[in-house]
């Protein structure tokens, strides 16, 4: 009763199946599936001999030779034909795949019909080229605007040095106090062009190369309470002339560990970015606060800030490419991008959250070096 079952769904699934008697040589086992008869005398049954590739199947002659290293070595695995295409006696197209199988000491040949399965995995494979296609395509427009974004800022960058040797030497003219008013503020001006012109190259060439390098030695691993504190000094001079306060939260032990995996410089960097921003949506009258909190293996560092916060429409992809956080922002969209690629890269995580009693809070949590 098994064996009536077994050779019945055999037959449902458009499987023929063959048990190898000698070589070239086999014998039909079990129920005939309908399609064979498009193919062979129609009264062929179960038990009947068939000879291939003499008088059935003639584009199995290849596989066979195959089949038969297979047999000989009791493989408990399958050896697959691959698919391939033939005309039945009424000129008909079929598609088919063969598999040869040794179990208990026997040899067998499974011809399977494949005509639905075959047209759809003919069309996943299609989808995958035209994909690859697609793919290969848009690399190609990737490194055409790469190209192109490097020729525009290196003619940029050697206007921008220009103009900065210019001011330079009129620091040595007999300037009115008002006209040094004005080459500081030119000059505050440059740096700026300059940060942005970092900030395009590494979102655009150097975003992950320039990544690579940072350190797990614990014994160079970058001080991140070292890092807040040079970023703080380096930028009060740009809060006070907007009227507004920087400083460290009062709860935080100089003492301690605060090594994180990281590069210092880039470090840096992302608290420059961090704080800049807080900077640009803070109102006058209002304190920039950065905290340090840490844990077992990590270090949360959080920049708290009274402006307006995040709309939620852009909050979701703060981090992106070009996302600027509102109409204030008058960047390039890359600051936020290039602090997550990196603290990512570190194995670190980077987040933005709405201050219940308004403003914004960005936080990045990196971890600690393994002692």
């Amino acid at each position: 009763m098994t064996d009536s079952i077994t050779d019945d769904l055999f037959a449902a699934l458009n499987i023929l199946v063959l048990e190898r008697l000698h070589p070239g040589t086999f014998k039909i086992t079990g129920t005939v599936p309908n399609w064979l008869k498009h193919f062979c005398h129609p009264r062929v049954t179960s038990g009947t001999e068939v000879l291939i590739p003499e008088q059935q199947f003639p584009f199995l002659e290849n596989f066979l030779i195959d089949a038969e290293e297979f047999w000989q070595n009791n493989s408990p695995n399958k050896l697959s034909s691959g698919f391939w295409t033939d005309n039945d006696l009424a000129g008909r197209e079929y598609h088919f795949e063969a598999s040869a199988i040794f179990l208990n000491n026997r040899k067998f040949l499974l011809i399977e019909l494949l005509n639905d399965v075959y047209i759809e995995k003919q069309d996943i494979i299609q989808k995958a080229r035209e994909n690859q296609l697609k793919y290969q395509q848009l690399v190609k427009d990737k490194q055409k605007k790469e190209v192109l974004i490097h020729c525009i800022i290196h003619d940029i960058a050697g206007q921008l040095s220009s103009i900065n040797c210019c001011l330079a030497l009129l620091e040595f003219e007999n300037l009115t106090p008002k006209g040094q008013e004005r080459l500081e503020i030119g000059r505050h001006q440059t740096i700026k062009q300059e940060t942005l012109i970092r900030e395009i190259l590494n979102a655009f060439s150097e975003e992950m190369r320039s990544l690579e390098a940072f350190t797990l030695d614990p014994e160079q691993a970058p001080n991140i309470l070292a890092s807040v504190q040079e970023v703080i000094k380096l930028l009060s001079p740009s809060f006070t002339l907007n009227n507004v306060k920087l400083q460290l939260a009062n709860n935080i032990d100089v003492t301690a560990d605060w090594r994180v995996i990281g590069d210092r410089s880039r470090l840096d960097r992302v608290m420059s970015n961090l704080v800049e921003n807080a900077l640009r949506h803070s109102p006058p009258d209002s304190t920039v606060e950065i905290g340090l909190q840490p844990d077992e293996t990590s270090i949360l560092v959080t920049i708290d800030d009274r402006g307006t916060g995040v709309p939620p429409e852009i909050a979701k992809n703060l981090f992106q490419k070009f996302t600027q956080g509102g109409q204030k922002s008058g960047r390039s969209g890359l600051g936020l991008y290039f602090c997550r690629i990196t603290v990512e890269r570190w194995g670190g995580k980077i987040g933005y959250l709405p201050r219940p009693d308004g403003g914004s809070r960005f936080w990045f949590r990196l971890l600690r070096p393994e002692n």
